[in-house]
C-alpha cells in the first residue's frame, strides 16, 4: 500500500486555527473530543481485532553495499482460535535468522503485536502526552496529525514515540509512524510506517508496516529494512451453540442432535402413508363463542 505524504505545516496558533471562535467550533470539535472519539475508536479496534484469526508476515533484511541482502529474519504465524476459544500463535515457517550485525530481539517479537499495530486506546491515554500538530491528506482521507510520546517510561513496559493520523470524519487512526521506545545501547529499534484498511466495513485494522532505517550501535551500524503485513483477516467463529436458559452445546452435543433428526427422519419415511396423512392434518379449529 502506498500514500501520498504531502505535508501540511500548520504554523497558525489553535486561536487563529479556529478552535476559539462560534462559527469553528460548530464544524470542528475541540482537540480534547478528537482525542477522546479516536482513543475510543481505538479501544473499538482493539477489542474487536482480538477476536479475529490472520495471518503475521514479517521479513527482516540487513542491507549491505549497493542495497544487497546481507542477511534475513523470516517469520510467518497464523494468529488462531483452539476449539476452546482460546487464542494462540501458531508458526508455519521460521527458518534460522541469518542477520548480519543485528539480531532480532523478544521486544522486536513483543513490537509486532504491541507498538507497530498500536492501539492508543482510552485506557492508554493516561501514558502519553498528545500534541495537536495540524491537518494532512492523505491518499483521500483528510487528517488530523497528532504527535505523541510516553510521558515517563516504566520497566518493562513499550512504548510508542511518533506520530499519527486521525480521519476527520469517522475519527479512525488510518497511519502511524514512529518507533518503539526505550532504547538502549545494545538494543535499537528502527523507525517504521504502519497502514491500516478498513476491515469488514468498521474496523481499521494494521495491515502493511515498513522500515528502512540504520541503527547505531556503540561499535558499528546496520542497515535494516523490515516489512510486516497483516493478512486474510477472518472473524472468529465456532460451532457452538447456545441453548435456552443460558446453557452451551458444545460439538458433541451437536452431532448427537443432528443424529436424533436423522433418526427420526427415517422412522417418519418407514410410517405408513395413512399415519403420516393422520399425523400431518391439522386440528379443526372451534369458531369463537359470541
Amino acid at each position: 500500500m502506498q500514500l501520498k505524504r504531502t505535508l501540511i505545516v500548520l504554523t497558525l496558533s489553535l486561536a487563529a486555527f479556529g478552535f476559539h471562535s462560534s462559527a469553528q467550533t460548530k464544524e470542528q470539535p475541540q482537540i480534547d473530543e478528537i482525542i477522546r472519539r479516536f482513543a475510543a475508536a481505538e479501544s473499538e479496534n482493539k477489542l474487536a481485532r482480538s477476536n479475529y484469526l490472520f495471518t503475521q508476515d514479517v521479513d527482516v533484511m540487513t542491507i549491505g553495499e549497493a542495497g544487497s541482502i546481507t542477511g534475513r529474519f523470516k517469520r510467518v504465524s497464523e494468529i488462531t482460535f483452539d476449539n476452546q476459544g482460546n487464542r494462540f500463535e501458531k508458526i508455519n515457517y521460521f527458518p534460522p535468522s541469518s542477520l548480519v550485525g543485528a539480531i532480532f530481539s523478544q521486544e522486536d517479537i513483543n513490537d509486532l503485536g504491541g507498538v507497530q499495530p498500536f492501539a492508543l486506546a482510552t485506557e492508554d491515554l493516561p501514558k502519553y502526552i498528545v500534541e495537536y500538530h495540524g491537518k494532512e491528506k492523505i491518499d483521500e482521507i483528510n487528517a488530523y496529525v497528532f504527535d505523541v510520546r510516553p510521558k515517563q517510561i516504566k520497566k518493562g513496559e513499550r512504548y510508542l514515540e511518533g506520530r499519527i493520523w486521525v480521519d476527520d470524519e469517522d475519527f479512525q487512526i488510518v497511519k502511524v509512524a514512529g518507533k518503539a521506545v526505550p532504547e538502549t545501547s545494545d538494543n535499537k529499534y528502527p523507525r517504521f510506517e504502519s497502514f491500516r484498511e478498513n476491515i469488514d466495513g468498521r474496523y481499521w485494522f494494521p495491515t502493511y508496516v515498513y522500515a528502512d532505517d540504520t541503527l547505531e550501535f556503540k561499535s558499528h551500524s546496520v542497515r535494516l529494512k523490515m516489512i510486516v503485513r497483516y493478512i486474510n483477516y477472518k472473524k472468529f467463529s465456532t460451532n457452538i451453540r447456545v441453548l435456552d436458559e443460558g446453557d452451551i452445546a458444545t460439538e458433541d452435543d451437536v452431532k448427537n442432535a443432528d443424529k436424533d433428526k436423522t433418526d427420526k427422519s427415517k422412522v417418519d419415511k418407514d410410517k405408513p402413508a395413512e399415519s403420516k396423512k393422520n399425523e400431518a392434518k391439522p386440528k379443526e379449529k372451534k369458531p369463537p363463542e359470541h
